[in-house]
């Protein structure tokens, strides 16, 4: 009997899970995720794995990998220097389509060429311009191009990235390759993003083989993708945009195989993140309008999953404004002064207690900083980097890094490149301070908890002097927030219209006195008439009472702790193509695909050619997944009009869907 080994890596931990033939989970195990070298969370999680099931490594017929880096890395603006060749478009389109926003720095180049709609050359291509840049060393770690309507005729894209090769040797990420739909700056963005993530995924892959390779595993690797299915190692590092939420797709096809639920939605709280999406029929729905992470929304099909930057170790804030005060938490991760005082206990412990000497709190009270090892720190900035060498290779106080308020700006490019991780008090924190976790060092939660609780509110009294009183603030303002979260995701998935943006019902007074059971002349109750499947280790800590909020039921699976690991090893390799037929003139129908464009006489003879491409395409590359029996639905949505009393082909997309199970080494 075979068995599935999972793998999935996630912001705080890596978990692994061995599961009999798709059927019984025989281990699991956790290991805090080593951001600086990933193959050590991933040795440790799978060596423990192995020692507790006792299994032979023999058995072992796929291995299978989930994630959260590409997610947390885009939601967290970390990544490599990509730079972005933009074709056909002007100069101000960078600006206007919010494309100087994303770039942040990173080098870009606009350049006559592209496309029309139809597929001719709208202008030739500036190469010389391109040549010029290029030898000028842009200092990318990988590259993107977008040209005008590449999915329409890819020709000036391909030409682009052979230069680029050429010339620099390294990855090109095109448009094309990852949508088939127009809109040329959302396939830029996507793209560049793509780049961005490049050699972030190829090392975690490389890391994850080795260390496979180190147990004597010899099984092939898949990886799961942003939908819930399975691709090869090598599909995910040509596009591992694809991998934007990876894990938290995982984590809904874990929850379905958990429990059975055909309706519910599925709540999933990471280290960084809080992943909402809705099961409907047993299936997580997909986002017609691709994924959004963080600010970005992009061509990548993925799970309808509203993304969140709270996590249990989300960064506590202390609402200075207003008579209470209070606390927010999030977007930014940071490290857990718990967890931080665990790996250098006599520099955290000697600096809280001289903190708390302190008449007054101070700016950087519970604020360490260390660098992360083995990161490539190229192209900084020389502030960047000689703060990056004050920090050295040891754990410090932030205080006593940062000399003036002009290096903030330099600690913040520095945390954003991944080079350099801050800790600050979080709920993972409160938790502890609450005995609901005892993983870290307690007592350095609660020297933390103490001072925060020493910061004035806004009439200048102390927010909160006992530390267990803040623990539960922080812990309800969890609540809060995770509540919002599932309310948004609710009512942008209701089929009835409310008239306000999802996010505002979820505030609503109406919604929020309702929850509160109000009673007065007018009597309210709201909440989910849906259950919630509630992941993530920390689940069983936070979402009882979240549940209890709603007024829903909460379920907690016995395995939701490494839920994503059981998603990467149970769901099936599916490969997705999409082509377009359009009618440029009449009597000429024009099939475009990653290829040329070509013509044909007759609509039906269009459609069946792109159609024949696309399944060869999606079989081919479903082989190459590792799927066997391979299964293949088409879908055709055809535009037409009517003119003078008959009717007039416009336009047809043709969708090719090729799945199967993934193949098991025996």
């Amino acid at each position: 009997m075979a068995l599935l080994l999972g793998v999935d890596t996630g912001g705080t931990y890596t978990d692994a899970v061995l599961i009999r033939d798709e059927r019984d989970v025989v281990a699991s195990a956790k290991s805090l995720t080593t951001r600086h070298d990933l193959s050590e969370g991933i040795g440790k999680a799978v060596e423990a794995v192995l020692q507790t099931s006792g299994a032979d490594v023999g058995d072992i017929g796929m291995a299978s990998l989930s994630t959260t880096l590409a997610t947390n890395a885009l939601v967290e603006g970390q990544g490599g220097r990509a730079g972005l060749v933009y074709v056909g478009f002007r100069e101000g389109d960078l600006a206007a389509h919010g494309l100087q926003e994303v770039l942040a720095g990173d080098p870009a180049l606009v350049i006559a060429g592209g496309h029309s709609y139809a597929g001719s050359e709208a202008a030739p291509l500036d190469e010389t311009t391109l040549l010029a840049w290029l030898e000028t060393d842009p200092a990318a770690s990988a590259y993107a191009v977008a040209s005008q309507f590449a999915t329409r005729n890819p020709a000036h894209e391909q030409r682009v990235a052979e230069l680029i090769r050429e010339v620099t040797g390294r990855p090109v990420s095109c448009s094309h390759h990852l949508s088939a739909k127009l809109n040329g700056p959302k396939r830029a963005l996507t793209a560049l993003l793509n780049a961005r993530l490049i050699g972030m995924i190829a090392r975690l892959i490389e890391k994850a083989e080795g260390k496979l390779q180190d147990f004597g595993i010899d099984a092939p690797l898949m990886v799961v993708r942003g939908d819930g299915a399975l691709i090869s190692a090598e599909q995910a590092r040509e596009k591992p945009i694809e991998t934007i939420l990876s894990g938290p797709a995982a984590s809904i096809v874990g929850a379905r195989w958990m429990t059975g639920a055909d309706h519910a939605l599925v709540s999933d709280i990471g280290g960084t993140t809080t992943d909402v999406a809705v099961l409907r029929d047993g299936r997580p729905m997909i986002d017609p309008a691709g994924a959004q992470v963080g600010p970005w929304r992009t061509m990548v099909e993925a799970v309808a999953m509203r993304t969140t930057g709270l996590g249990g170790d989300s960064e506590v804030h202390v609402n200075d404004e207003g008579l209470q005060g209070g606390v927010t938490l999030g977007p930014r991760r940071v490290v857990p002064v718990s967890l931080m005082a665990q790996e250098a206990p006599e520099v955290v412990h000697d600096m809280l207690e001289e903190q708390l000497r302190n008449s007054a709190p101070g700016e950087y009270d519970t604020r360490f900083v260390r660098a992360v090892p083995g990161m490539e720190a190229g192209g900084l900035q020389t502030r960047d980097a000689a703060l990056l060498e004050r920090i050295g290779d040891t754990v410090q106080p932030l205080g006593k890094v940062l000399r003036t308020r002009m290096e903030a700006g330099a600690l913040k490019r520095l945390v954003a490149r991944g080079l350099v991780q801050v800790s600050g008090v979080t709920p993972s924190d409160a938790a502890h301070v609450l005995g609901r976790l005892d993983a870290w060092d307690s007592e350095a939660a609660q020297k933390a908890l103490e001072l925060i609780g020493r910061k004035r509110t806004g009439v200048g009294t102390r927010l909160c002097p006992e530390p267990a009183k803040l623990a539960q603030m922080i812990v309800d303002r969890l609540t809060f927030q995770t509540s919002l979260a599932l309310l948004e995701t609710a009512f942008a998935e209701e089929e009835v219209e409310f008239g306000l943006p999802p996010a505002d019902l979820a505030r609503h007074v109406l919604m929020q006195r309702g929850l509160d059971g109000h009673r007065g002349l007018v009597r309210l109750d709201t909440g989910l008439d849906v259950p919630v499947v509630g992941l993530g280790a920390s689940a069983p800590s936070y979402y009882p009472a979240v549940g209890e909020r709603l007024g829903c039921r909460m379920i907690l699976p016995q395995h939701a702790a490494v839920a994503n690991a059981i998603g990467a090893v149970v769901g099936r390799v599916t490969i997705r193509r999409a082509g377009t037929v359009t009618c440029p003139a009449e009597g000429k129908f024009r099939v475009h695909t990653d290829e040329n464009p070509k013509d044909f006489t007759n609509a039906e003879e269009a459609m069946e050619a792109l159609r024949s491409i696309l399944e060869e395409e999606a079989r081919r590359d479903a082989d190459a997944a590792g799927a066997l029996d391979v299964h293949v639905i088409v879908s055709k949505d055809i535009k037409s009009a009517q003119a003078e009393a008959r009717e007039v082909f416009l336009e047809a997309t043709i969708t090719v869907e090729a799945s199967g199970r993934p193949r098991i080494a025996g």
